[in-house]
This record gives C-alpha cells, sequence and structure tokens, in this order.
C-alpha cells in the first residue's frame, strides 16, 4: 500500500465516521431542543419591591405597565420586534435560563427587597423563574439573572423609545 492510500484509508475509517456520528447526534439534540424560537409565543416581565409587582409587560398583548419617576402607574401598549424578541430568547439561552430554578427567594430577608418574575412561553413548554435580588444562592446564577434582568429592561426601554420617536 503506497503512502496516499494509506492517507485515503485512514479518512475513510476515521475521520468520516466521526463526522456522520457529529452531525447525526448534534442534529438530534438541535431537533429536540426544548426551547426553540420556532415555536417561541411570549415573555413575561414583572419587577417590583416584595409582593408588589408593578411593573409588568407582556409580549402577547403589548401591555406594559410601570411606575413612572412620580410614583404614578403609567400603563401603554408597547410590542417588541420579532428581532428584540429572538435576541431576548438567546441572551436566556446564552445565560442558561434554562436551567435556572423557578424559585429563587431569599425568606429569611423581609421589606423592600427588589422581586423579578420572568417568564418565557413556548408552544409546548413555559419557563418561570422568580427572583429576588437578595438570593443567596450561586454567584454564577445570580449574575446570569442579574444581566438577563438588564438586557430585559434595556430591550424595553428601547423599544418604548422607538415607540415615542415614531409618533
Amino acid at each position: 500500500m503506497n503512502n496516499r492510500s494509506k492517507k485515503i484509508f485512514l479518512i475513510m475509517s476515521i475521520v468520516v465516521p466521526f463526522l456522520l456520528y457529529c452531525i447525526y447526534y448534534y442534529g438530534m439534540m438541535i431537533k429536540n431542543a426544548p426551547y426553540k424560537f420556532s415555536e417561541f409565543q411570549s415573555i413575561r416581565f414583572e419587577y417590583g419591591y416584595g409582593d408588589t409587582l408593578n411593573n409588568i409587560y407582556d409580549s402577547k398583548t403589548g401591555e406594559y405597565q410601570f411606575v413612572n419617576r412620580r410614583d404614578s402607574i403609567v400603563k401603554i401598549n408597547l410590542k417588541l420586534s420579532k428581532s428584540d424578541l429572538l435576541y431576548l430568547h438567546r441572551k436566556a439561552a446564552d445565560l442558561g435560563f434554562w436551567d435556572f430554578p423557578s424559585n429563587e427567594l431569599n425568606p429569611d430577608v423581609k421589606g423592600r427587597v427588589p422581586r423579578y418574575v420572568i417568564q418565557f412561553n413556548y408552544l409546548r413548554k413555559t419557563k418561570k423563574v422568580m427572583y429576588d435580588a437578595s438570593y443567596n444562592g450561586a454567584e454564577k446564577l445570580k449574575d446570569a439573572n442579574d444581566r438577563l434582568i438588564i438586557e430585559i429592561k434595556k430591550i424595553l426601554s428601547d423599544a418604548e423609545a422607538r415607540q415615542r420617536n415614531s409618533k
């Protein structure tokens, strides 16, 4: 067997089966992913202090209620674009939102502690996380929650600014 034949045999017997296995394995992983954007329906985001969650956004209806600087409740209709929703879906996936525990509350702390409820609704599944700013869990988990909350607030404020400027 010459050198060229050995290389072809090596490629055909090791590299090609490995590539086929990778394509099959990762294809099945993507196909069976529990939270796909093609099945995405809506996001619901609530926040406030303690059990009083006055700030609420629901992308399904577009209803956005928030407390302004004068402590009065403002209600507007705010629609997020498909690219905004895709960005939030991908950001949640990057931060591992699907693996977050559903309750991240600190029962020991009483008083005015910021609390957040993040809910992603899909065709077959829903993921809802209640997060307390005083949560004393893993630092990486707290950081991922904080980063996701910052991104959602940023997208909402950007969409609100776009809507205000288009009028």
